[in-house]
């Protein structure tokens, strides 16, 4: 198959809809025209399923119709096919058919087919089918467009301070680890991964020179510092999974004491997912190497955290963490392996890691 440019992003409204109608029944290939044009969308044609392959990296369609009793490339094949091409995953993708037996609606579901549409078919059922299918692409495109988003600012920041590579993406996986071990749903993990790699988001509205100052911060440049959560809070408010997400960027700095920044939270007030990224950041700002000194031991940074328990950490995430930390210590996790996995599907549209930076101030 041509690698051509491909479809981004879906259309809004049916004027702008391209549908592909792959049907060798010159007849059936009028009606569905017909049909679809009367509804307002712009129809190509293909009478085999080798045109059908041809055409789409050419028409570049929001919607595939298509028969399956095609000769050739018949319609199950020509549907695996296409799903071949990662960059057409969420083409709608609609078998017309005569057949009605279970085992052919397996194979057609396998091959990567969206729905089935019975021939003969109803008007009425072939356009709410058709508008079903679009309406469930411009959800999934937009699902995509915010991984991209929550690359493109991590990114930013890792370009701002490039010493603390890939600090919220290791971040991301602890915390999802450790958040497995709390048996937090599919929707908190979400929301985690993405606070954890935009956490330090907001470190773009502080001046370079304090980032990376090699000495101690005067009080008007940790002034600044703390200012961060704060403006990472006002960069992501723009997403729409902003409401999970925003509590974690905004409150990632407080404490359990009430000590923290920048609402004094204390104790179980502090989100929950807040409590694991302040924890995890912690621990990772102590074992790798900043400007300002040199990294700890794992011993060491496990030890200030025990000591910290209960006055800068919640004390039973601490107690889990340290677990989790010995069990890693002495051999494999099957918990960190799934929890990378995990982290990993999160950012699938990057083509690199997800870099940015560290919590260390």
């Amino acid at each position: 198959m041509h690698k051509g440019t491909l479809p981004t992003q879906a259309p809004t409204g049916a004027a702008s809809t391209t549908i592909l109608v792959v049907e060798d029944d010159a007849a059936n290939r009028a009606l569905l025209k017909h049909v679809l044009e009367s509804e307002g969308y712009r129809v190509h044609l293909a009478a085999d399923g080798e045109a059908g392959l041809r055409a789409v990296p050419t028409v570049r369609p929001d919607l595939v119709l298509l028969d399956v009793g095609l000769p050739g490339l018949d319609g199950f094949e020509l549907t695996r096919r296409l799903r071949l091409d990662s960059r057409l995953a969420t083409l709608p993708i609609l078998l017309l058919t005569g057949r009605t037996d279970t085992s052919d609606v397996v194979t057609g579901l396998n091959a990567g087919a969206d729905d089935f549409i019975t021939k003969p078919f109803a008007r009425s059922e072939l356009v709410a089918r058709i508008r079903s299918a679009l309406r469930l692409r411009r959800a999934l495109v937009g699902m995509e467009a915010a991984h991209a988003v929550v690359a493109a600012l991590a990114n930013a920041v890792e370009a701002k301070d490039a010493q603390t590579e890939r600090h919220c993406e290791r971040l991301a996986i602890v915390g999802a680890r450790l958040a497995t071990g709390l048996g937090m749903s599919t929707a908190e993990l979400d929301a985690l991964t993405y606070g954890a790699l935009l956490h330090d988001v907001g470190k773009i509205g502080v001046p370079d020179h304090v980032l990376g100052k090699a000495g101690p911060l005067s009080e008007a440049e940790w002034e600044l510092v703390r200012r961060h959560p704060e403006i990472g809070e006002r960069i992501c408010a723009p997403l729409e999974s902003f409401s999970a997400l925003g509590p974690i960027i905004r409150h990632h700095h407080e404490r359990w004491d009430g000590a923290g920044y920048p609402d004094h939270l204390r104790g179980e007030a502090i989100p929950l997912g807040a409590r694991i990224v302040g924890l995890v950041d912690a621990f990772d700002a102590m074992t790798h190497d900043r400007p300002y000194r040199s990294a700890r031991t794992v011993e060491q940074a496990i030890d200030e955290i025990r000591r910290e328990a209960g006055r800068q950490f919640d004390p039973e995430l601490a107690d889990l963490f340290v677990a989790d930390l010995d069990r890693e210590l002495i051999g494999s996790s099957e918990a960190s392996a799934e929890a990378a996995a995990f982290v990993a599907h999160q950012v699938r549209p990057v083509d690199r890691p997800v870099l940015a930076s560290a919590s260390g101030r």
